[in-house]
């Protein structure tokens, strides 16, 4: 073959090549990273209807890592915060339940809090609508626990597996920078659990007047273990002694005008005054054969547990401010793994996820040795094998860093295992039997004094407002009727929206 006619082949054959890689990559079909389909990405693989989720889950792990590593070197989430020293004192006995030492009659237990918004970066103004963060880290005698929860009771999603998806939709468009409602809602029309949480946010929750003033909650079920390993469930609530107390959607524009780290400033000044804030620790208990006697799912982070009696437990006081601001509270890691004797993770769908992402993102945010900065560092000694990395400021010594060793033996503690979690059932990957995705957030908006009720719809319609993908809309209206036929119908009409084919679509609809 001639050169010329060679090289033409050679061309030829390129173009080919390119064209079936591009015909690839304008598939619809969704696919990992390596370009292998997914199967499903609404739910994570778990053992059982009622397990755990399961490592080998390689989709939820890569979207889970990817996730953590999108922004160098800002929080992808609660990015924006403040945080300040105290104490947490026992005053209750939950040590029926629990071997954690923390819990025990009379302790005292150093604590560092990291309050925060939720979705917008960094130096955003304190006033935007949001979450708002409540991160406890708990100095104990048996190493570090980590309280990562916030100021509402519930979440988006149930499932880590939707994560990136949900931030993704929240945080601006990649395509502006700016964030776009129609995003917002074109992704929650596909998530009805989510009604509740956009209810709560969308109220004048979900702009606090202050942190002192805004209650805390660990949002997910965990385990509480005794010492024989028996386990209950348990839910955490930090319930202001100050009160809550919330800004209207007039409040916010004054105040935004003279003062956008009104969150942050309250806090410190309040604390440099000598008004040292302070929260009361309530739990609520479940026994394992108590999950099935309600209507939906106790281990559901979209979910609240009406009806089960709070226990009072102890005390915070925040009564010291940080001295650098970046090496303690921006240097602070939490993550839910972090875990002491007596406390351990539910079969919450989101928690297990968020066991690894949060743990995983603050490695790669801050350092392999994130957990020798003065502000992680446990009280207690550390004696693991774990070694070396990046800034490693470790003092770890002698020739034996692996384990069974005779030269020298670390042995085990057999009060800390785990305990046994009884399965049966396949792995699968499907939703969970008893969803009830909108009662919950009708008995919220109906709990509302009446002005609230119209501050919520009027922030909400604002946002909704935004939305020109008919669908989306009318979706979005149906879910909040099925919650509850007032909030809906108003809702409708401060959009001028059929209110007839909103009720349609709402009867359609199962609980």
């Amino acid at each position: 073959m001639p050169q010329r006619s060679l090289i033409a082949a050679l061309v030829s054959a390129q173009l080919l090549v390119s064209g079936a890689v591009f015909a690839q990559a304008a598939s619809t079909t969704l696919t990992r990273d390596n370009g292998a389909p997914v199967g499903d990405n609404q739910n994570s693989q778990t053992a059982g209807a009622g397990g755990p989720v399961l490592l080998q889950d390689v989709h939820l792990i890569q979207k889970l890592q990817r996730f953590d590593r999108e922004r160098i070197p800002e929080r992808v989430v609660h990015a924006r915060g403040t945080g300040a020293h105290g104490s947490f004192t026992v005053s209750g006995d939950i040590s029926q339940y629990t071997r954690a030492k923390l819990f025990q009659p009379g302790v005292t237990t150093p604590v560092f809090v990291r309050f925060s918004t939720v979705i917008h970066g960094n130096h955003s103004p304190e006033t935007l609508r949001d979450p708002h963060g409540f991160a406890t880290k708990f100095y104990t005698s048996e190493g570090n626990w980590d309280l990562v929860g916030n100021n509402l009771p519930v979440f988006f999603i149930r499932d880590a597996i939707k994560f990136p998806d949900m931030v993704h939709s929240l945080k601006p468009s990649p395509d502006t920078n700016v964030q776009d409602p129609a995003r917002v809602f074109d992704f929650f029309s596909h998530v009805p659990e989510a009604t509740q949480m956009l209810t709560r946010v969308y109220s004048d929750y979900g702009t606090p007047r202050s942190y002192r003033e805004m209650d805390g909650n660990g949002v997910h079920a965990y385990k509480l273990i005794d010492d024989k390993g028996g386990y209950v469930y348990v839910k955490f609530h930090w319930d202001s002694r100050q009160g809550e107390h919330n800004l209207s959607g007039a409040e916010i524009a004054a105040v935004q005008g003279r003062d956008f780290n009104h969150l942050s400033n309250d806090l410190m000044k309040a604390i440099d005054r000598g008004d040292y804030p302070k929260w009361d620790l309530y739990v609520q208990i479940l026994k394992p054969d108590q999950l099935d006697q309600f209507d939906f799912n106790p281990l559901d982070a979209t979910k609240i547990w009406s009806g089960v009696p709070e226990v009072k437990v102890g005390t915070m006081t925040l009564n010291r401010n940080p001295a650098n601001i970046f090496q303690e509270t921006e240097q602070a890691a939490f993550a839910p793994a972090n875990l002491v004797p007596g406390i351990e993770p539910s079969e919450d769908r989101l928690l297990q996820g968020r066991m690894f992402s949060y743990a995983d993102t603050q490695l790669y945010r801050v350092g392999t040795n994130v957990n020798q900065l003065p502000i992680n560092a446990p009280k207690v000694a550390v004696n693991s094998n774990n070694q070396d990395g990046e800034h490693n400021g470790g003092a770890r010594t002698g020739k034996v860093n692996y384990e069974p060793s005779r030269i020298a033996p670390k042995p085990q503690s057999d009060a800390a295992r785990y305990s046994a979690l009884p399965l049966e059932g396949a792995t699968q990957q499907a939703r969970i039997a008893k969803t009830l995705n909108f009662r919950q957030a009708g008995e919220f908006y109906r709990s509302l004094p009446a002005n609230e009720r119209t501050s919520l719809i009027a922030n909400l319609a604002g946002d909704l407002g935004q939305v020109r993908d008919e669908t989306t809309m009318y979706t979005m209206l149906s879910y909040f009727h099925k919650a509850d036929a007032d909030y809906g119908t108003r809702l409708a009409q401060a959009l001028k929206r059929d209110v007839g084919r909103v009720k349609t679509l709402s009867a359609a609809l199962s609980d």
